[in-house]
């Protein structure tokens, strides 16, 4: 794993079986899910790039139990326009807060990124876009190990919105092992939420 510097300190990520292990401990009635790159290499099955994160989604309105999966780590809650401060256990995160990071403690590198996502009822709702909606069942998959991550077409969804090299990376990647069915469903959430983009050619639009 690479270890990068912050402004708030280093971050080091988990491995991913740490992670796994880690959120295994989470009630079954909760979902959560691996995102991120390592849900991109999940989805095409081997890895092929560095991370200097690793990242677990739960929806919002699960969104304590990220503090039960971790019950003696720090959570830092990050807070729009780009501060840190603690999370406090039992604390109801606002609206705005869409991401927290967790340490073992004061001493130790960042290791694990939380993500929280919008919901109603049993469906997802994103949250750059509340037209871009999705079947809780339909957002999430398992490994061959039995891992859950995000579908590569709701990951990518997040990624198109200003892509980074490595999104692009994880795009092409990717792109092969859409079918129809994902390419048409990303392609048509792109242009819902962010217009023409570059990658609606390459997405068969």
């Amino acid at each position: 794993m690479t270890r990068t510097e912050t402004a708030w300190g280093p971050w080091e990520p988990a491995p991913l079986s740490d992670v796994v292990a880690l959120f295994s401990q989470v009630p079954v009635r909760i979902p959560w899910w691996i995102a991120g790159g390592h849900a991109i290499e999940l989805a095409v099955g081997h890895a092929f790039r560095e991370h200097a994160d690793i990242d677990v989604l739960l929806l919002r309105r699960n969104q304590l139990a990220a503090q039960e999966a971790l019950p003696s780590w720090e959570w830092w809650a990050a807070d729009p326009p780009g501060t840190l401060r603690p999370w406090g256990r039992g604390e109801i995160l606002p609206m705005d807060v869409h991401d927290v990071w967790c340490r073992p403690g004061t001493s130790e590198p960042w290791r694990i990124q939380i993500m929280f996502d919008e919901a109603e009822g049993a469906e997802w709702v994103s949250r750059r876009n509340s037209g871009v909606r999705r079947a809780l069942a339909r957002v999430g998959a398992l490994s061959g190990e039995g891992t859950p991550y995000l579908v590569p077409e709701v990951q990518l969804f997040y990624k198109a919105g200003e892509p980074r090299p490595k999104d692009e990376l994880d795009f092409a990647t990717a792109l092969p092992v859409l079918d129809d069915a994902q390419r048409q469903w990303l392609a048509e959430s792109i242009e819902e939420a962010y217009g023409r983009h570059p990658w609606s050619d390459r997405l068969g639009r």
